[in-house]
Protein backbone atom coordinates (compact mmCIF):
# COMPACT_ATOMS: atom_id res chain seq x y z
CA UNK A 1 0.00 0.00 0.00
CA UNK A 2 1.34 3.16 -1.10
CA UNK A 3 -0.28 6.83 0.32
CA UNK A 4 2.32 9.39 -0.59
CA UNK A 5 4.88 9.50 -3.97
CA UNK A 6 6.23 12.71 -5.33
CA UNK A 7 9.46 13.18 -7.37
CA UNK A 8 11.78 16.05 -6.45
CA UNK A 9 12.27 17.22 -10.39
CA UNK A 10 14.16 19.88 -11.64
CA UNK A 11 13.29 23.16 -12.54
CA UNK A 12 12.72 23.62 -16.57
CA UNK A 13 15.20 26.65 -16.49
CA UNK A 14 18.13 23.65 -15.18
CA UNK A 15 17.11 22.03 -18.41
CA UNK A 16 17.58 24.93 -20.90
CA UNK A 17 21.56 25.37 -18.99
CA UNK A 18 21.80 22.17 -19.67
CA UNK A 19 21.22 22.38 -23.23
CA UNK A 20 23.83 26.13 -23.00
CA UNK A 21 26.59 23.93 -21.61
CA UNK A 22 26.30 21.52 -24.65
CA UNK A 23 26.30 25.05 -26.98
CA UNK A 24 29.46 26.02 -24.93
CA UNK A 25 31.17 22.92 -25.67
CA UNK A 26 30.22 22.66 -29.22
CA UNK A 27 31.56 26.41 -29.72
CA UNK A 28 35.06 25.44 -27.72
CA UNK A 29 35.42 22.64 -30.14
CA UNK A 30 34.94 24.68 -32.97
CA UNK A 31 38.19 25.51 -33.98
CA UNK A 32 39.03 22.32 -34.04
CA UNK A 33 36.48 21.07 -36.86
CA UNK A 34 32.91 20.26 -37.43
CA UNK A 35 32.51 16.48 -36.50
CA UNK A 36 34.56 17.64 -32.47
CA UNK A 37 31.94 20.66 -32.29
CA UNK A 38 28.75 18.11 -32.86
CA UNK A 39 30.42 15.55 -30.74
CA UNK A 40 30.96 18.46 -28.01
CA UNK A 41 27.40 19.77 -27.91
CA UNK A 42 25.74 16.52 -28.38
CA UNK A 43 28.41 14.95 -25.15
CA UNK A 44 28.00 18.61 -23.51
CA UNK A 45 24.42 18.43 -23.50
CA UNK A 46 24.42 14.79 -22.74
CA UNK A 47 26.36 15.30 -19.78
CA UNK A 48 24.62 18.02 -18.12
CA UNK A 49 21.39 16.24 -19.19
CA UNK A 50 22.43 13.42 -16.82
CA UNK A 51 23.96 15.34 -13.68
CA UNK A 52 20.20 17.29 -13.88
CA UNK A 53 18.39 14.11 -14.39
CA UNK A 54 20.22 12.19 -11.01
CA UNK A 55 19.87 15.62 -8.99
CA UNK A 56 16.03 15.69 -9.72
CA UNK A 57 15.07 11.84 -9.23
CA UNK A 58 14.94 11.83 -5.50
CA UNK A 59 11.59 10.62 -4.26
CA UNK A 60 9.84 10.82 -1.10
CA UNK A 61 7.43 8.05 -0.61
CA UNK A 62 5.33 6.74 2.65
CA UNK A 63 5.04 3.31 1.71
CA UNK A 64 3.32 1.08 3.77
CA UNK A 65 5.09 2.04 7.66
CA UNK A 66 7.79 3.46 6.46
CA UNK A 67 9.08 7.14 5.16
CA UNK A 68 11.24 6.54 2.22
CA UNK A 69 13.22 10.08 1.69
CA UNK A 70 16.19 9.43 -1.00
CA UNK A 71 18.21 6.55 0.35
CA UNK A 72 16.70 6.96 3.81
CA UNK A 73 14.05 4.33 5.24
CA UNK A 74 12.38 5.58 8.48
CA UNK A 75 9.81 3.03 10.36
CA UNK A 76 6.73 5.40 11.22
CA UNK A 77 7.13 4.01 14.97
CA UNK A 78 10.34 6.49 14.91
CA UNK A 79 8.58 9.49 13.68
CA UNK A 80 7.10 12.37 15.60
CA UNK A 81 5.01 15.13 14.90
CA UNK A 82 5.40 16.22 11.32
CA UNK A 83 5.20 19.96 10.97
CA UNK A 84 4.02 22.27 7.53
CA UNK A 85 6.55 25.01 7.14
CA UNK A 86 5.41 27.64 4.27
CA UNK A 87 8.56 29.35 2.37
CA UNK A 88 9.54 31.29 5.02
CA UNK A 89 9.36 29.04 8.33
CA UNK A 90 11.40 26.30 5.68
CA UNK A 91 14.04 29.12 4.65
CA UNK A 92 14.58 29.57 8.74
CA UNK A 93 15.05 25.83 8.85
CA UNK A 94 17.63 25.59 6.15
CA UNK A 95 19.90 28.63 7.23
CA UNK A 96 19.65 29.85 10.98
CA UNK A 97 17.45 27.03 12.91
CA UNK A 98 19.16 24.41 10.77
CA UNK A 99 20.92 21.53 13.21
CA UNK A 100 23.86 19.89 12.03
CA UNK A 101 22.82 16.47 12.77
CA UNK A 102 19.46 16.44 11.13
CA UNK A 103 18.47 14.68 7.76
CA UNK A 104 17.82 17.32 5.08
CA UNK A 105 16.27 16.07 1.75
CA UNK A 106 16.96 19.63 0.52
CA UNK A 107 16.36 21.09 -2.97
CA UNK A 108 16.85 24.75 -2.69
CA UNK A 109 14.45 25.84 -5.85
CA UNK A 110 11.10 24.28 -3.64
CA UNK A 111 9.79 26.63 -0.94
CA UNK A 112 7.70 24.61 1.24
CA UNK A 113 8.66 21.88 3.28
CA UNK A 114 8.03 19.26 6.49
CA UNK A 115 10.22 19.15 9.02
CA UNK A 116 9.29 15.73 11.13
CA UNK A 117 10.39 15.22 14.50
CA UNK A 118 12.68 11.63 15.00
CA UNK A 119 12.02 10.12 18.27
CA UNK A 120 13.87 6.81 18.48
CA UNK A 121 16.10 7.32 21.02
CA UNK A 122 19.00 5.25 19.65
CA UNK A 123 19.39 7.76 16.24
CA UNK A 124 20.92 11.04 17.56
CA UNK A 125 18.98 12.96 14.26
CA UNK A 126 16.71 15.22 15.97
CA UNK A 127 14.51 15.02 12.95
CA UNK A 128 14.41 15.10 9.18
CA UNK A 129 13.77 18.60 6.92
CA UNK A 130 11.90 17.11 3.29
CA UNK A 131 11.69 19.61 0.79
CA UNK A 132 8.03 19.02 -0.82
CA UNK A 133 5.39 20.52 -3.17
CA UNK A 134 2.59 19.62 -1.17
CA UNK A 135 3.63 19.88 2.35
CA UNK A 136 -0.11 19.42 3.75
CA UNK A 137 -0.68 15.51 1.89
CA UNK A 138 2.84 14.31 2.85
CA UNK A 139 1.86 15.14 6.99
CA UNK A 140 -1.58 13.81 6.08
CA UNK A 141 0.00 10.55 4.65
CA UNK A 142 2.41 10.25 7.64
CA UNK A 143 -0.71 10.86 10.28
CA UNK A 144 -2.87 7.85 7.85
CA UNK A 145 0.41 5.48 7.98
CA UNK A 146 0.39 5.88 11.93
CA UNK A 147 -3.13 4.72 12.24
Amino acid sequence: MQSYEERLTAPRSWWLIAVLVGVACGLMLLPVGTLPMLGGLIGGAALSAVVVSAYGSVRIRVVGDALIAGDAKIPVAALGEAQVLDAEEALAWRMHKADARAFMLLRSYIRTAVRVEITDPEDPTPYAYLSTRDPERLVAALAAARV
